[in-house]
């Protein structure tokens, strides 16, 4: 009968072994992963930063969804380099061609003063709210910091603001801003979720951040309850990493966009009209923008407000929850996002359509003319900002 150390010697038969120099001279590459598969304890008082961490016991289940690429490069540490020798045939005999084990694990990679660090990670409220985001490979740990550390802009705390809100909030995006000057009315009901009967006549930013904060403490919730113009609107931004733009008329969004690409700040917009919405990313740095989009607004009389036309009370909630995604996906560096692409709604027919954006040449809003751009109030005329001399 095989003995612990006849099975750890065939094993090692099996793999190769690399010094802790040499792994740290492959790990000094662009292309090999190192992962650690010690136990979540061990990992939390220290690790090698970058590491990969899927426990010895989750590694057949979750190592296909970590590393997909069967052919990637992979150094694997424990502690002390037996449990990295199974885990490294157990992760060839799944197919993977470039797999080593390191001798000594991190202990000796420690001792000889090599790069460590504790790495941050969520306490065990954290870890139960946000386990179905660990679940998700494209997610995690690492992502779920991610959203922790951010900070998105919801521009209107109103039809498109409340569901964007509501679910960044629920997925722990850290800081929430809100701008928004008007008061809680009984006819935002129908569609604003984040209010209700008993704040009518509440200022709307200080109802939203109520509702915010119940649904989930980890978030700070910040208030503007000021008109947005050109003499803050620089500043608000500034501090966001994308703003969700749920304004409701072409002043504002057309300033947004000059201050936005001035900073260089992805916004993600929702347009809704009765039964329709639409959708799309304006990332300046990467894609095209509001004024390559609609260089100059429609007349006043061809672009009624919802209050005008009226609006389904639903159609917001579609709109508004597809910006938080996409919002969402900026943060997390994952999938494609609706930069160049415009997605359209139509609730009668249930159909969504999907249209190309393109950069017009014409546009001297530009990323690269940012020094040049004048953020200025256009007092409903929208007609296009002139750049400064150069």
């Amino acid at each position: 009968m095989a003995t612990f150390r006849d099975l750890l010697n065939e094993a090692k038969t099996r793999i190769r072994e690399v010094e802790t120099a040499e792994a740290e001279a492959m790990l000094a590459g662009s292309g090999p992963i190192l992962l650690d598969v010690r136990e979540p304890d061990e990992f939390e008082q220290g690790a090698v930063p970058g590491a990969v961490h899927i426990p010895r016991g989750n590694l057949e289940t979750q190592i296909e969804n970590r590393i997909s690429d069967r052919d990637t490069p992979i150094v694997v540490q424990c502690a002390g380099g037996v449990r990295s020798a199974f885990a490294a045939d157990t992760l060839q005999q799944l197919g993977y061609t470039d797999v080593v084990s390191m001798i000594g694990g991190f202990n000796k990679w420690k001792d000889e003063g090599r790069a460590w660090a504790a790495p941050r990670t969520l306490d065990p409220g954290q870890r139960n709210r946000y386990q179905r985001h660990l679940l998700l490979p494209e997610v995690g740990e690492e992502g779920q910091l991610q959203l922790l550390d951010a900070k998105v802009l919801c521009l209107g705390a109103g039809g498109l603001g409340s569901p964007a809100a509501l679910y960044l909030a629920a997925a722990g995006v850290g800081t929430i801003g809100i701008v928004d000057m008007d008061v809680v009315d009984e006819s935002n009901l129908q569609r604003q979720i984040l209010h209700n009967v008993d704040r009518i006549g509440d200022r709307k930013v200080d109802s939203a951040k109520k509702t915010l904060t119940a649904l989930n403490p980890d978030v700070n919730v910040v208030t503007y309850d000021v008109r947005l113009g050109a003499d803050n609107i620089i500043n608000i931004i500034a501090d966001y990493d994308v703003v969700v733009d749920g304004a409701d008329n072409f002043p504002v969004r057309y300033m947004l966009n000059d201050a936005s690409v001035k900073l260089g700040i992805p916004v993600v917009h929702g347009s809704i009209f009765r039964f329709e919405g639409q959708m799309t990313v304006f990332d300046p740095r990467n894609g095209p923008t509001y004024r390559d989009m609609i260089p100059e607004p429609p007349p006043a009389e061809l672009a009624p407000s919802c209050a005008e036309a009226g609006v389904l009370g639903v159609l917001p909630g579609i709109v508004g929850s597809v910006q938080a995604l996409e919002a969402i996906k900026l943060i997390l560096g994952h999938g494609d996002t609706l930069s160049g692409r415009l997605l359209t709604f139509d609730a009668t027919e249930l159909s969504f359509r999907e249209f190309k954006l393109r950069i017009d040449p014409t546009n001297e809003i530009t990323w690269e003319n940012r020094d040049r751009i004048v953020v200025t109030e256009l007092d409903g005329l929208c007609a296009p900002v002139p750049l400064a001399a150069p």
